[in-house]
């Protein structure tokens, strides 16, 4: 078994028609569905984009709760701080 063919899986001439044949396929239900290889990677792009915002968004709610809750909670301990040192 040659370097070559231990690489590839098979014989290189195999290995040649089964890409053929799948890039056939693909290129088949691309058309019909209308894509190109830039609308797919676009899309994987877009995809990435709208998962690192989602990720921004949810940390950007996180700290928004924090400060609402905070809101209230440090002006009442410093209220319990006071009554409580008077005593």
């Amino acid at each position: 078994m040659s370097a070559l063919t231990r690489f590839l899986g098979d014989s290189p001439l195999r290995v040649f028609l089964k890409l053929l044949v799948v890039s056939f396929l693909v290129g088949l239900v691309m058309h019909a569905f209308g894509w190109s290889p830039m609308d797919v990677f676009d899309g994987i792009r877009q995809f990435f984009a709208d998962l690192w915002n989602l990720g921004f968004h949810a940390i950007d709610r996180f700290l928004g709760y924090i400060l609402l809750g905070a809101a209230i909670v440090v002006p009442v301990f410093i209220l319990l701080r006071i009554a409580s040192y008077r005593k």
